[in-house]
């Protein structure tokens, strides 16, 4: 038995379909009556501009009708709701702390140069790990449209923007075929659980010149005799080393300023030499001489007290920048772990003079450390004078960093 509501429903709905049909059949009558009115004007002696203006007038009116035909009623039904959601207030006002993340998301990322380093080196942090900022932005976008928050998600062109403008150019493969010749570098771990199989691994990579930095006194001879057949020429200086195809001279250690304080000065030249933690040497190659920096900058911690402590590791950057700064080579190579990204403000003197092989002809980021699961690009590779044509990470050894090659050309 149908009751009143239903049958009121019904009738609505009725209603609704016939109000449809009515406005169908209005442009169709509204479009016969352009034509009708068209050829009148033609038939009665007008002149010909309006009698062309009337044939084009019936030509559009009726292709208006016969697209608006065409088009299902459910679209035409939810486009003016669409319109009318749009313009009403509410999605506008709803998701405000959405909106308010977006925007400082994207500011956080556009202003990262600004951010201060004087609390917990706050500033230094960022930009170690900037390129997962990016990784908040479907978050939010999420919330946003589950909120229909419309100002949610306009807020979110601002992060995207900025990401693409800093790290959309690393997304693809920058690599070119070919190179005159091939580096390579691998901080082999002090704790390494088998040197003697991460020394075969580096052999068998086909690198020309090989820097490797964390060197023991109880595993250097391992490395020296797993390297010594595919590298005839070497140099070991405290705990960096480079292998080399290619004759080596003027080899020498780099003060990176490793000691500092009133006892530095008083240690004996062997014990210095022990810890030394940066290298500088001359790569005799066909086109000229190479100027090859190894170097192992102090760590970067990040504990509660002291926030991201990196003390050491800013004050060899800057050596170390002052000591390229002064190489009169034109070509220059720096090899290592420099236990920073590149991002970071703290290696404006290396960037400054030198620029990343993996930015210029790397495939990706490139991330090398921890070698499970790469966060952050911490073994470098910068040059000078030549031209890099690719780069990427090897296969991990046993080692809690990723070797890292590139192939350059002069």
């Amino acid at each position: 038995m149908t009751t009143d509501s239903e049958r009121e429903r019904t009738m609505t709905r009725a209603d609704a379909d016939d109000a449809t049909d009515m406005a169908d059949a209005t442009d169709m009558a509204d479009a016969t009556d352009m034509a009708d009115a068209a050829d009148t004007a033609g038939a009665t002696g007008t002149t010909g501009a309006a009698y062309t203006a009337g044939v084009t007038v019936t030509a559009c009116a009726t292709a208006v009708a016969e697209s608006r035909r065409h088009i299902p009623r459910t679209v035409r039904r939810a486009i003016p709701r669409a319109v009318r959601a749009g313009l009403r207030p509410d999605p506008w006002k709803r998701g405000p702390v959405l909106a308010a993340l977006a925007l400082l998301l994207g500011l956080s990322m556009l202003l990262h140069a600004r951010i201060p380093n004087r609390i917990g080196n706050l500033g230094s942090l960022v930009e170690t790990f900037l390129p997962w900022f990016g990784l908040f932005v479907p978050v939010l976008l999420a919330g946003a449209l589950w909120r229909r928050s419309v100002s949610a998600v306009l807020a979110l062109l601002l992060p995207v923007t900025v990401w693409l403008n800093l790290f959309g150019g690393l997304l693809g493969d920058r690599s070119h075929p070919g190179g005159d010749l091939t580096v390579a570098s691998h901080n082999v771990g002090a704790g390494n659980p088998d040197p003697a199989g991460t020394a075969r691994d580096l052999a068998a990579s086909g690198a020309d010149v090989l820097a490797l930095e964390e060197l023991t006194p109880q595993d250097r001879g391992t490395y020296e005799k797993g390297l010594a057949k595919a590298y005839p020429h070497h140099a070991v200086l405290g705990t960096v080393g480079v292998w080399s195809r290619l004759p080596l001279s003027d080899t020498r250690p780099v003060d990176i300023r490793t000691d500092v304080g009133p006892l530095a000065k008083t240690k004996p030249a062997d014990v210095t030499l022990a810890d030394n933690r940066a290298l500088r040497t001359t790569v005799a190659t066909d086109r000229g001489p190479l100027a090859v920096y190894v170097a192992h900058l102090g760590s970067a911690r990040v504990n509660p007290r002291a926030g991201f402590w990196t003390d050491s590791r800013d004050r060899n950057a800057q050596a170390l920048g002052e000591a390229v700064a002064a190489e009169r080579n034109e070509r220059v190579v720096l090899l290592g772990d420099l236990n920073g990204t590149m991002d970071d403000r703290a290696f404006d003197g290396l960037t400054s003079r030198l620029r990343s092989v993996q930015d210029a002809a790397g495939d990706g980021f490139g991330f090398t450390w921890p070698a499970k699961f790469p966060v952050a690009r911490i073994d470098q590779i910068l040059v000078r004078g030549v031209e890099p044509r690719s780069a990427r990470t090897l296969p991990a050894t046993g080692s809690d960093h990723l070797p890292v090659t590139a192939a350059i050309d002069w």
